[in-house]
Protein backbone atom coordinates (compact mmCIF):
# COMPACT_ATOMS: atom_id res chain seq x y z
CA UNK A 1 0.00 0.00 0.00
CA UNK A 2 1.29 3.35 -0.99
CA UNK A 3 0.57 5.96 2.31
CA UNK A 4 -0.61 9.26 1.93
CA UNK A 5 0.02 11.27 4.99
CA UNK A 6 -1.59 14.38 6.57
CA UNK A 7 1.10 16.99 5.50
CA UNK A 8 1.89 20.44 7.30
CA UNK A 9 -0.89 22.88 6.24
CA UNK A 10 1.21 26.22 7.30
CA UNK A 11 -0.13 27.12 10.44
CA UNK A 12 2.05 26.27 12.88
CA UNK A 13 -0.37 23.77 14.48
CA UNK A 14 0.21 20.14 14.74
CA UNK A 15 -2.83 18.59 14.33
CA UNK A 16 -6.35 19.37 11.86
CA UNK A 17 -9.96 17.80 12.40
CA UNK A 18 -11.44 16.00 9.34
CA UNK A 19 -14.50 17.99 8.01
CA UNK A 20 -15.65 15.90 4.99
CA UNK A 21 -14.20 13.18 2.67
CA UNK A 22 -14.00 14.10 -1.20
CA UNK A 23 -13.36 10.62 -2.38
CA UNK A 24 -14.70 6.91 -1.25
CA UNK A 25 -12.32 3.42 -0.75
CA UNK A 26 -12.42 1.75 -4.46
CA UNK A 27 -12.78 5.14 -6.20
CA UNK A 28 -10.08 5.81 -9.15
CA UNK A 29 -8.54 9.68 -8.51
CA UNK A 30 -6.46 11.62 -10.46
CA UNK A 31 -3.26 14.14 -9.89
CA UNK A 32 -4.57 17.24 -7.84
CA UNK A 33 -8.12 15.87 -7.53
CA UNK A 34 -9.91 16.97 -3.82
CA UNK A 35 -9.19 14.35 -1.45
CA UNK A 36 -10.32 15.63 1.81
CA UNK A 37 -11.14 18.88 3.52
CA UNK A 38 -9.84 19.82 6.84
CA UNK A 39 -10.17 22.47 9.36
CA UNK A 40 -7.67 24.33 11.46
CA UNK A 41 -7.80 27.08 13.18
CA UNK A 42 -10.94 27.72 12.16
CA UNK A 43 -9.67 27.79 8.32
CA UNK A 44 -11.12 25.10 6.02
CA UNK A 45 -8.42 23.46 3.71
CA UNK A 46 -8.96 21.16 0.77
CA UNK A 47 -5.88 18.63 0.30
CA UNK A 48 -5.63 17.12 -3.53
CA UNK A 49 -3.80 14.30 -4.33
CA UNK A 50 -0.01 13.95 -4.41
CA UNK A 51 -0.65 11.11 -7.25
CA UNK A 52 -3.07 9.37 -9.13
CA UNK A 53 -4.40 5.90 -8.46
CA UNK A 54 -7.14 3.76 -6.48
CA UNK A 55 -7.70 4.38 -3.09
CA UNK A 56 -7.07 1.36 -1.26
CA UNK A 57 -8.12 2.49 2.46
CA UNK A 58 -9.27 6.05 4.22
CA UNK A 59 -7.69 6.09 7.77
CA UNK A 60 -9.69 8.53 9.57
CA UNK A 61 -13.07 9.67 9.72
CA UNK A 62 -15.10 13.09 9.80
CA UNK A 63 -14.61 14.63 13.02
CA UNK A 64 -11.47 13.15 13.75
CA UNK A 65 -8.54 14.75 14.94
CA UNK A 66 -5.44 13.95 13.21
CA UNK A 67 -1.92 14.52 14.03
CA UNK A 68 0.54 16.27 11.39
CA UNK A 69 2.48 13.14 9.38
CA UNK A 70 -0.62 10.77 10.42
CA UNK A 71 -1.38 8.27 8.04
CA UNK A 72 -4.33 9.97 5.87
CA UNK A 73 -4.92 7.61 2.51
CA UNK A 74 -3.66 4.63 1.60
CA UNK A 75 -3.46 3.67 -2.69
CA UNK A 76 -3.00 0.63 -4.16
CA UNK A 77 0.66 -0.51 -5.15
CA UNK A 78 3.91 -1.19 -2.98
CA UNK A 79 6.34 1.10 -0.75
CA UNK A 80 5.85 4.20 1.34
CA UNK A 81 4.40 7.27 -0.53
CA UNK A 82 6.62 10.08 -0.09
CA UNK A 83 3.75 12.67 -0.38
CA UNK A 84 3.33 13.74 3.05
CA UNK A 85 3.60 17.12 1.24
CA UNK A 86 1.13 18.59 -0.73
CA UNK A 87 1.24 18.37 -4.17
CA UNK A 88 4.69 15.56 -3.94
CA UNK A 89 6.93 14.96 -6.31
CA UNK A 90 6.69 12.04 -7.97
CA UNK A 91 9.80 10.09 -8.27
CA UNK A 92 11.19 8.08 -11.34
CA UNK A 93 10.82 10.22 -14.58
CA UNK A 94 9.70 13.69 -12.99
CA UNK A 95 7.59 16.04 -11.77
CA UNK A 96 3.57 15.16 -12.55
CA UNK A 97 2.38 18.48 -12.51
CA UNK A 98 4.83 21.20 -11.42
CA UNK A 99 2.57 24.43 -10.70
CA UNK A 100 2.28 26.65 -8.15
CA UNK A 101 -0.27 25.22 -5.59
CA UNK A 102 -1.81 27.04 -3.05
CA UNK A 103 -2.92 25.73 0.80
CA UNK A 104 -5.02 28.19 2.72
CA UNK A 105 -3.84 29.50 6.17
CA UNK A 106 -4.18 32.08 8.65
CA UNK A 107 -3.28 35.48 6.90
CA UNK A 108 -3.10 34.16 3.27
CA UNK A 109 -1.80 31.22 1.46
CA UNK A 110 1.12 29.50 0.91
CA UNK A 111 2.33 29.33 -3.11
CA UNK A 112 5.32 27.00 -4.04
CA UNK A 113 5.19 24.40 -6.77
CA UNK A 114 5.85 20.55 -5.88
CA UNK A 115 9.54 20.32 -6.07
CA UNK A 116 9.57 23.47 -3.81
CA UNK A 117 7.41 21.88 -1.07
CA UNK A 118 9.35 18.51 -1.48
CA UNK A 119 12.61 20.47 -0.69
CA UNK A 120 10.78 22.33 2.19
CA UNK A 121 9.96 18.78 3.65
CA UNK A 122 13.79 17.81 3.14
CA UNK A 123 15.38 20.37 4.73
CA UNK A 124 12.30 20.40 7.53
CA UNK A 125 11.32 23.78 6.75
CA UNK A 126 8.23 24.81 7.34
CA UNK A 127 6.53 27.17 4.45
CA UNK A 128 4.67 29.52 6.93
CA UNK A 129 7.90 30.71 7.68
CA UNK A 130 9.14 31.51 4.27
CA UNK A 131 8.97 35.20 3.10
CA UNK A 132 8.72 34.40 -0.78
CA UNK A 133 10.14 36.43 -3.29
CA UNK A 134 9.03 35.20 -6.51
CA UNK A 135 6.27 36.37 -8.66
CA UNK A 136 2.93 36.68 -7.33
CA UNK A 137 3.82 35.26 -3.71
CA UNK A 138 5.83 32.45 -5.07
CA UNK A 139 7.92 30.85 -3.16
CA UNK A 140 11.53 29.94 -4.64
CA UNK A 141 13.93 27.10 -4.02
CA UNK A 142 16.39 30.04 -3.10
CA UNK A 143 13.67 31.28 -0.11
CA UNK A 144 13.40 27.93 1.23
CA UNK A 145 17.43 27.24 1.33
CA UNK A 146 17.93 30.81 3.19
CA UNK A 147 15.24 29.49 5.97
CA UNK A 148 17.25 26.18 6.09
CA UNK A 149 20.42 27.95 7.12
CA UNK A 150 18.70 30.11 9.18
CA UNK A 151 17.19 27.80 11.47
CA UNK A 152 20.44 25.43 11.52
CA UNK A 153 21.95 28.27 13.21
CA UNK A 154 19.51 28.14 15.83
CA UNK A 155 18.08 26.32 18.83
CA UNK A 156 16.27 22.84 18.06
CA UNK A 157 12.62 23.56 17.47
CA UNK A 158 10.43 23.14 20.98
CA UNK A 159 7.02 21.82 20.40
CA UNK A 160 4.40 23.64 22.25
CA UNK A 161 2.65 21.28 24.81
CA UNK A 162 0.53 21.44 27.70
CA UNK A 163 -0.99 25.09 28.73
CA UNK A 164 1.28 26.72 25.89
CA UNK A 165 0.01 24.59 23.35
CA UNK A 166 -3.66 26.03 24.58
CA UNK A 167 -2.61 29.02 24.78
CA UNK A 168 -1.55 29.06 21.04
CA UNK A 169 -4.91 27.67 20.04
CA UNK A 170 -6.79 29.55 22.25
CA UNK A 171 -4.58 33.01 20.98
CA UNK A 172 -5.23 31.98 17.54
CA UNK A 173 -8.61 31.18 17.49
CA UNK A 174 -9.20 35.09 18.92
CA UNK A 175 -7.03 36.51 16.75
CA UNK A 176 -9.07 34.87 13.94
CA UNK A 177 -12.70 35.88 15.13
CA UNK A 178 -12.71 38.85 17.42
CA UNK A 179 -13.28 42.24 15.49
CA UNK A 180 -10.68 43.42 18.69
CA UNK A 181 -10.68 47.43 19.18
CA UNK A 182 -9.04 49.34 22.00
CA UNK A 183 -9.43 52.44 24.44
CA UNK A 184 -7.16 52.87 26.89
CA UNK A 185 -7.44 55.22 29.95
CA UNK A 186 -6.11 56.65 33.48
CA UNK A 187 -7.58 56.65 36.67
CA UNK A 188 -6.30 58.45 39.92
CA UNK A 189 -6.15 56.45 42.75
CA UNK A 190 -4.09 58.70 44.85
CA UNK A 191 -7.12 58.81 47.68
CA UNK A 192 -6.21 55.35 47.91
CA UNK A 193 -4.93 53.98 51.95
CA UNK A 194 -1.50 52.79 51.93
CA UNK A 195 -1.87 48.81 51.47
CA UNK A 196 -5.19 48.96 49.37
CA UNK A 197 -5.27 45.34 47.30
CA UNK A 198 -5.20 46.53 44.08
CA UNK A 199 -6.30 43.52 42.22
CA UNK A 200 -9.12 43.10 44.52
CA UNK A 201 -9.89 46.91 43.78
CA UNK A 202 -10.27 45.92 40.06
CA UNK A 203 -12.38 43.27 40.39
CA UNK A 204 -14.91 45.65 42.55
CA UNK A 205 -14.51 48.00 39.63
CA UNK A 206 -14.94 45.90 36.63
CA UNK A 207 -18.04 44.27 38.81
CA UNK A 208 -19.63 47.91 39.50
CA UNK A 209 -19.05 48.16 35.67
CA UNK A 210 -20.65 45.47 34.65
CA UNK A 211 -23.94 46.97 36.38
CA UNK A 212 -23.85 49.92 34.84
CA UNK A 213 -22.98 48.87 31.18
CA UNK A 214 -24.22 45.16 31.30
CA UNK A 215 -22.88 44.81 27.45
CA UNK A 216 -19.55 44.35 28.33
CA UNK A 217 -20.12 41.35 30.18
CA UNK A 218 -21.68 39.31 27.54
CA UNK A 219 -21.06 36.36 25.12
CA UNK A 220 -21.03 36.19 21.64
CA UNK A 221 -22.88 33.84 19.52
CA UNK A 222 -21.11 34.39 15.82
CA UNK A 223 -23.46 31.40 14.30
CA UNK A 224 -26.55 32.85 15.17
CA UNK A 225 -25.35 36.25 15.48
CA UNK A 226 -26.92 36.58 18.88
CA UNK A 227 -25.07 37.84 22.53
CA UNK A 228 -25.95 36.59 25.60
CA UNK A 229 -25.84 39.39 28.24
CA UNK A 230 -25.03 37.34 31.69
CA UNK A 231 -26.90 38.49 34.59
CA UNK A 232 -24.32 37.36 37.11
CA UNK A 233 -20.24 38.53 36.29
CA UNK A 234 -17.87 35.23 35.88
CA UNK A 235 -14.55 36.87 36.32
CA UNK A 236 -11.86 35.19 34.37
CA UNK A 237 -8.44 36.43 35.95
CA UNK A 238 -5.52 36.00 33.82
CA UNK A 239 -2.64 34.40 35.93
CA UNK A 240 1.17 34.22 34.85
CA UNK A 241 3.31 31.24 35.45
CA UNK A 242 6.42 31.86 33.74
CA UNK A 243 7.82 28.36 32.26
CA UNK A 244 4.00 26.94 32.18
CA UNK A 245 2.23 29.33 30.50
CA UNK A 246 -0.58 31.37 30.66
CA UNK A 247 -3.90 30.06 33.31
CA UNK A 248 -6.91 32.18 33.09
CA UNK A 249 -9.23 30.32 35.98
CA UNK A 250 -12.65 32.17 36.77
CA UNK A 251 -13.41 33.72 39.98
CA UNK A 252 -17.34 33.06 40.24
CA UNK A 253 -20.18 35.91 41.08
CA UNK A 254 -17.69 38.61 41.98
CA UNK A 255 -20.16 41.15 42.08
CA UNK A 256 -21.70 39.29 45.06
CA UNK A 257 -18.36 38.75 46.82
CA UNK A 258 -17.09 41.10 49.56
CA UNK A 259 -13.11 41.59 49.47
CA UNK A 260 -12.14 39.38 51.92
CA UNK A 261 -13.79 36.34 50.68
CA UNK A 262 -12.65 37.74 46.52
CA UNK A 263 -9.07 37.71 47.93
CA UNK A 264 -9.39 33.93 49.74
CA UNK A 265 -11.01 33.08 46.35
CA UNK A 266 -8.32 34.52 43.99
CA UNK A 267 -5.26 33.04 46.19
CA UNK A 268 -7.02 29.44 45.99
CA UNK A 269 -6.74 29.71 42.48
CA UNK A 270 -3.41 30.85 42.26
CA UNK A 271 -2.28 28.04 43.98
CA UNK A 272 -4.07 25.62 42.48
CA UNK A 273 -2.83 26.75 39.13
CA UNK A 274 0.36 26.78 40.01
CA UNK A 275 0.54 23.30 41.64
CA UNK A 276 -1.34 22.27 38.37
CA UNK A 277 -4.32 20.44 40.29
CA UNK A 278 -7.05 22.78 39.39
CA UNK A 279 -10.12 21.70 38.01
CA UNK A 280 -10.82 22.40 34.52
CA UNK A 281 -14.59 23.90 34.96
CA UNK A 282 -12.62 26.13 37.14
CA UNK A 283 -11.26 27.41 34.12
CA UNK A 284 -14.34 27.40 31.85
CA UNK A 285 -17.44 30.15 31.79
CA UNK A 286 -15.71 32.99 32.50
CA UNK A 287 -18.02 36.32 31.00
CA UNK A 288 -15.14 38.95 30.90
CA UNK A 289 -11.56 39.10 31.86
CA UNK A 290 -8.96 40.88 34.09
CA UNK A 291 -5.32 41.08 33.34
CA UNK A 292 -3.31 42.58 36.01
CA UNK A 293 0.11 42.72 33.66
CA UNK A 294 1.43 45.81 35.57
CA UNK A 295 2.34 43.46 38.18
CA UNK A 296 4.94 42.50 36.14
CA UNK A 297 5.53 45.96 33.87
CA UNK A 298 3.80 47.86 31.11
CA UNK A 299 1.72 51.06 31.02
CA UNK A 300 -0.98 50.52 28.11
CA UNK A 301 -2.12 47.15 26.51
CA UNK A 302 -3.74 45.12 23.62
CA UNK A 303 -5.28 42.40 25.87
CA UNK A 304 -6.70 39.31 23.61
CA UNK A 305 -10.38 38.62 23.75
CA UNK A 306 -11.45 35.23 24.28
CA UNK A 307 -14.42 33.93 22.41
CA UNK A 308 -17.08 33.64 23.15
CA UNK A 309 -16.64 36.80 25.80
CA UNK A 310 -16.54 40.04 24.30
CA UNK A 311 -14.52 42.45 26.63
CA UNK A 312 -11.41 42.43 28.69
CA UNK A 313 -9.45 45.25 31.01
CA UNK A 314 -5.92 45.60 31.39
CA UNK A 315 -4.07 47.42 33.90
CA UNK A 316 -1.02 48.47 33.67
CA UNK A 317 2.13 49.53 36.29
CA UNK A 318 0.67 52.30 38.82
CA UNK A 319 3.06 55.00 38.31
CA UNK A 320 3.77 58.70 40.29
CA UNK A 321 2.82 61.25 38.01
CA UNK A 322 2.71 65.25 37.92
CA UNK A 323 -1.21 65.54 38.12
CA UNK A 324 -3.28 69.63 37.82
CA UNK A 325 -5.13 69.99 41.20
CA UNK A 326 -7.19 72.87 41.79
CA UNK A 327 -5.21 74.80 39.28
CA UNK A 328 -1.54 73.73 40.67
CA UNK A 329 0.84 70.44 40.14
CA UNK A 330 0.74 67.88 42.43
CA UNK A 331 2.15 64.30 42.47
CA UNK A 332 -0.62 61.52 42.38
CA UNK A 333 -0.79 57.73 41.57
CA UNK A 334 -1.87 56.97 38.27
CA UNK A 335 -3.28 53.26 37.05
CA UNK A 336 -3.18 53.03 33.53
CA UNK A 337 -6.29 50.93 31.85
CA UNK A 338 -6.89 49.26 28.71
CA UNK A 339 -9.97 47.81 27.42
CA UNK A 340 -9.91 45.37 24.35
CA UNK A 341 -13.84 44.80 23.30
CA UNK A 342 -15.51 43.04 20.69
CA UNK A 343 -16.20 45.66 18.28
CA UNK A 344 -18.80 42.88 16.52
CA UNK A 345 -21.25 43.20 19.97
CA UNK A 346 -19.67 46.16 21.54
CA UNK A 347 -20.00 49.37 20.45
CA UNK A 348 -18.39 52.44 20.99
CA UNK A 349 -20.29 54.25 23.27
CA UNK A 350 -20.65 51.23 25.22
CA UNK A 351 -17.06 50.34 25.33
CA UNK A 352 -16.46 54.39 26.97
CA UNK A 353 -18.79 53.81 29.54
CA UNK A 354 -17.77 50.98 30.76
CA UNK A 355 -14.31 52.41 31.00
CA UNK A 356 -16.03 55.75 32.57
CA UNK A 357 -17.36 53.49 35.62
CA UNK A 358 -14.20 51.64 36.58
CA UNK A 359 -12.37 54.97 36.68
CA UNK A 360 -15.23 56.50 38.86
CA UNK A 361 -15.43 53.79 41.31
CA UNK A 362 -11.02 53.08 41.06
CA UNK A 363 -11.00 56.87 42.23
CA UNK A 364 -12.97 56.67 45.34
CA UNK A 365 -10.96 56.04 49.00
CA UNK A 366 -12.17 52.66 49.57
Amino acid sequence: MNIFRLPDLGEGLQEAELVEWRVAAGEDVAVDQPLVAVETAKAVVEIPSPRGGRIERLFASAGDVIRIGAPLVGFEGAGEDTGSVVGAVQQGSGVVRDQPISVGHVGGAVRATPAVRALARKLNVDLAMVTPSGADGLITTQDIERVARILSETEAAEPLRGVRRAMAHNMAQAQAEVAAATIVDDADIHAWATGTDTTIRLIRALAQACKAEPALNAWFEPHAFARRVMKKVDLGVAVDLSEEGLFVPVLRDVGNRDAQDLRKGLDRLRQDAAARRIPPEELRGATITLSNFGMIAGRYAAPIVLPPTVAILGAGRIRDEVVAVDGAPAVHRILPLSLTFDHRVVTGGEAGRFMGAVIADLTLAS
